[in-house]
């Protein structure tokens, strides 16, 4: 029994050290998000997809109101004051270009916003889009809140196959009640042919290729990047309102770090 005890703490040490740090911020620094690991998407989303294709209410900026990095941590914070057609904004950090990956473990830790409205993502794209346009290239969602329903937090893919377009997206829930008061890890391990979904280590979602599935149900064979966002309204996030009265709120990050 010790000798058995003694070879699975062994092979749990040997696969945590096969596991090396390729990309990370850790935010110890102040003022805008570190340009070499940093891009922006800007704006509403039109001419393709207004309001980033959910119908969205704020326009995304790189402005200091909105983004910055202070006392250690990232700071995304939507405010109501309109810009272009739409009456708040934001700012969806990407690291396209500057972390892409195919496979590995992506953790983020963060605090969530509170309030009607906000609709706070962790979440990943495929760089290439080599199958084609969304959602045929895939998504995956580390980490979804949507404020009218505090506490639940959502891990998905969306593919070709399964998404919420046909009501087919793979998703996974588990409740966090303090999401919005303490932070916590959201993560997931990608591999070849699986995708688990965690928080704090908890494993609450698993997502394996399904035998007879070709690029249309498993387009994960690709490298993809991280973006860090806060949408406000929106087809889901705004689903029950906004709240007028609560802004601004930001979600906050501590680090991100990438294992493979």
């Amino acid at each position: 029994m010790k000798f058995l005890l003694l070879a699975f703490c062994l092979c749990l040490a040997l696969s945590q050290c096969t596991k090396k740090p390729v990309w990370a911020d850790e935010f110890n620094y102040a003022g805008a998000p570190d340009s070499t690991r940093w891009n922006y998407d800007l704006g509403d989303g039109c001419p393709d997809v207004c309001g980033w294709g959910n119908n969205e209410a704020q326009f995304y900026t790189r402005n200091s109101k909105n983004v910055r990095v202070e006392n250690g941590n990232l700071i995304i914070e939507a405010h109501k004051d309109s810009a272009g057609s739409k009456a708040y904004t934001s700012t969806r950090l990407v690291s396209k270009h500057k972390g892409d990956w195919l496979y590995g473990r992506i953790e983020v830790r963060a605090r969530l916003p509170k309030g009607k409205g906000t609709w706070p993502a962790i979440w990943m794209l495929s760089t290439d889009w080599k199958y084609g346009g969304w959602p045929a290239s895939g998504e995956i969602d580390i980490m979804e809140h949507v404020g009218y329903d505090p506490g639940v937090i959502h891990g998905t893919i969306h593919t070709e196959k399964y998404n919420h377009i046909k009501w087919t997206q793979k998703e996974g829930k588990i409740t966090i009640a303090d999401a919005m008061d303490q932070f916590h890890v959201y993560a997931i391990d990608w591999t070849k042919d699986k995708i688990d979904f965690f928080v704090d280590d908890t494993l609450y979602h698993s997502v394996a290729r399904e035998p007879q599935d070709d690029f249309t149900g498993w387009p994960f064979d690709q490298k993809f990047h991280l973006i860090l966002n806060l949408a406000v309204g929106g087809n889901w996030g705004g689903k029950e309102g906004i709240d007028e009265a609560i802004w601004p709120r930001r979600m906050e990050v501590d680090y991100v770090r990438v294992y493979q």
